[in-house]
């Protein structure tokens, strides 16, 4: 029986907006993913990883026997991150497939796929099909039962994640990880394997029952074990990986968080610095710093909607050399325009080796800023209440790329609807704390 109508749509739009898996995809229902994403993709071979969630395993090995039965081979890259899957999908020129639900809780999973060369694969460049085959029942039986191979490709990633760095001017650093018992405690060991950092990882155990604290660290409360230590040890830098680790956020000597758009902008402004001229893509609820440093370091900006997929397809359009989401991905042309926050983490590394100073003392010029950070408003009609907020501003500068975008000169703001949810998800920005929590309020009393 195929799933239920509404089960594939938590699925499918899930993995779309990032972020809200379903609580349970069951086996069959992976199974005929697998065969359909065979058919939708036409590859003769793909490549399929999991995280560490206790359900991943099950639910990867019947995607594959889906994908068999359509007649692909199969590359079982086994425990990954996903930007592992990604740079497995780009080296070996195959679709991919990564069982895992991100920072969400464990008894949470999903799927993110990509064609081949890590190409996204979004609503109205795949999903959909996929699903509609899937509603419909349909599994293809080929003549040929295609084969599973095991391949290990954490070391060959890894070499590739340290050519984004010169080691030659690389110096010693105090590095506290934090993967809260994610897939960065598979990876981010193998990464930093010959690079002259001493690094302590918190959390490596890979268990998916989250133990210690959710791999969540957007959120604040899951730093704190991570700011302790930085403090302890008197580091000089903590990273922190979500359950899949393709995201990193960072925390500096002092044990203070560091924004999305303040590491997208460090990173854009380390990459221009070897590649002048270059353009660099940054999604529209990143800081005005991000724009700004871009082109002072003589580089080309450009606004994307928020999402991997439109980054991905906006870079391909461009050409752009790197690109960044204040949710902390990031993006590089020269990993075929996936994200990963192992990449953002040793690019920042250089910089500090380079500039010679703390990391506190690094991000300075980049907090240019207050930002409000993402609000969600639980609302009745999301597009009323969107009008009325927009006919309230009408001498500030409007524009619709995603959701509504108002800038008013002294402060600017956006507001998107959830996919998913009744919610609208303000940003707002200004010069100032107390500018920007007035504006703040005064939107919110506008949305509600």
């Amino acid at each position: 029986m195929p799933a239920p109508t509404s089960a594939l749509d938590a699925i499918f739009k899930a993995y779309d907006v990032r972020g809200v898996y379903p609580e349970e995809i069951d086996e069959d229902t992976a199974r005929r993913i697998g065969n359909a994403f065979v058919v939708f993709a036409g590859a003769p071979l793909i490549v399929v990883a999991r995280d560490m969630r206790t359900s991943s395993g099950p639910l990867s090995a019947a995607f594959m026997e889906g994908a068999t039965m359509a007649g692909a081979d199969v590359v079982d890259a086994g425990l990954a991150s996903t930007d592992l899957i990604y740079f497995a999908s780009g080296l070996l020129d195959a679709p991919g497939a990564m069982f895992t639900a991100s920072h969400n809780p464990a008894q949470y999973n999903g799927i993110k796929l990509c064609r081949a060369q890590a190409a996204p694969v979004g609503q109205d460049t795949g999903l959909a099909d996929i699903k509609a085959t899937v509603a419909a029942g349909r599994l293809v039986q080929a003549e040929r039962v295609g084969t599973v191979t095991q391949r290990d490709l954490v070391g060959e990633y890894a070499e590739h994640v340290r050519g984004f760095t010169d080691l030659s001017v690389l110096r010693p650093l105090k590095v506290v990880a934090d993967t809260a018992n994610g897939m960065g405690g598979l990876v981010v060991p193998r990464v930093f394997e010959g690079l002259p950092f001493e690094l302590t990882i918190l959390f490596p155990e890979l268990d998916g029952n989250f133990p210690n604290h959710p791999a969540d660290p957007i959120q604040p409360e899951n730093l704190r074990d991570l700011q302790r230590v930085i403090l302890e040890q008197n580091a000089d830098i903590g990273l922190a990986f979500d359950g899949d680790a393709d995201r990193v956020f960072l925390v500096d000597d002092r044990a203070e968080p560091l924004s999305g758009s303040i590491t997208t902008a460090i990173v854009a402004k380390g990459i221009l610095a070897r590649n002048p001229g270059e353009t660099v893509v940054h999604n529209l609820i990143c800081s005005k710093v991000v724009p700004e440093v871009v082109k002072e370091m003589g580089g080309t900006p450009v606004r994307t909607r928020v999402g991997h997929s439109f980054i991905k397809q906006v870079m391909a359009e461009t050409g752009a050399i790197f690109g960044g989401e204040h949710s902390g991905h990031y993006y590089f042309r020269d990993n075929w325009r996936a994200d990963s926050g192992l990449i953002a983490a040793v690019v920042v590394l250089q910089q500090l080796c380079e500039a010679g100073v703390p990391l506190s003392e690094l991000r300075k010029p980049f907090e240019r800023y207050a930002a409000s950070g993402e609000i969600n408003t639980r609302v009745a009609d999301q597009v009323a209440a969107t009008e009325a907020v927009a006919a309230a501003f009408p001498d500030c500068v409007q524009e619709r790329l995603d959701g509504l975008s108002v800038d008013c000169g002294g402060f600017w703001f956006n507001l998107r609807p959830s996919n998913t949810e009744p919610l609208l998800r303000l940003n707002l920005e200004s010069a100032d704390t107390e500018t920007t929590a007035a504006r703040t309020a005064e939107v919110l009393a506008l949305i509600q």
